[in-house]
């Protein structure tokens, strides 16, 4: 173990994806629940961590209010998609003002660069789901001057942009207005983030020339697991492109437990795209 947090004080380690500002937890505090806090990134020797902003919950089993008033939101934060996302948003700048210098939202490369030096984490915003944005392509902007970075068009479910790679979806491709928020990321530098878009709405996004492509989580087909994992074709034009893929520590993904299954997936992920990616 000593190893291990020596490698990890010593190198860059990146996670790309945690949901835990929906959780409504402090992350200035260290906790027993959940993975991801302040403190125990610290301790794991993590320099960047991604977190995503969840605005609506699985579909079939009931509705993202009922989710966000059992984990205390305030009843004006979780009125609509677009205020769950600001709040949360609100909540990551909180948290960092008060975490003595410890973290900061952080936007650009320069911005990583001096939170390494300083020891500080940086703590990089996206929004899963462009439903967050109610069909207002405007209000990309508005995300991009709070901070956001990144943002996956669909999530759990299908919606106005696109198709979820969520089971029973119906594989749909990206819709008229999902080109148009595609071309305004592009404008503004925001990342498409991939993870949960379907077979068809992956196919549309690659052909757009310039857009940036990555992949927070997930895992590799051709390597087992899960259903909405990546197919080699996919790694490939996202390393073309210049992406990085997150291999997500899961093992519905993985198709096991173990660390081994962790590194196969990994490994095939490096094999198809190379180092870089």
């Amino acid at each position: 173990m000593g190893d291990v947090k020596e490698f990890h004080q010593r190198w860059c380690i990146a996670d790309g994806h945690a949901d835990s500002l929906m959780w409504n937890r402090d992350l200035c505090e260290r906790s027993e629940e959940g993975h991801v806090d302040f403190p125990r990134l610290r301790e794991a020797g993590v320099k960047l961590q991604c977190f995503t902003i969840v605005t609506r919950g699985f579909p079939f089993i009931g509705g993202f209010p009922v989710f966000a008033a059992w984990r205390g939101w305030p009843r004006e934060a979780r009125a609509s998609e677009w205020t769950r996302a600001l709040w949360q948003i609100e909540q990551m700048a909180s948290f960092c003002a008060r975490s003595e210098d410890a973290a900061r939202i952080t936007t650009t490369g320069a911005m990583l660069e001096d939170n390494l030096a300083q020891g500080r984490l940086s703590a990089v915003l996206g929004v899963e789901g462009g439903h967050a944005i109610e069909g207002q392509v405007a209000r990309l902007s508005e995300l991009h001057q709070r901070g956001v970075r990144f943002m996956g068009l669909t999530h759990l479910s299908n919606n106005d942009l696109g198709g979820s790679s969520f089971p029973m979806m119906g594989n749909r491709g990206l819709t008229p207005l999902g080109r148009d928020v595609m071309e305004e990321m592009a404008r503004l530098g925001l990342s498409v983030d991939v993870a949960h878009a379907s077979e068809s709405t992956l196919k549309d996004l690659f052909t757009h020339p310039s857009v940036r492509f990555f992949c927070s989580h997930t895992g590799v087909r051709a390597a087992g697991g899960g259903w909405r994992n990546l197919s080699d074709e996919s790694l490939r034009f996202i390393a073309d492109r210049g992406g990085v893929v997150g291999i997500i520590f899961a093992p519905v993904y993985l198709g096991g437990d173990t660390v081994d299954d962790v590194v196969r997936h990994i490994e095939h992920a490096v094999d198809v795209m190379g180092e870089g990616g």
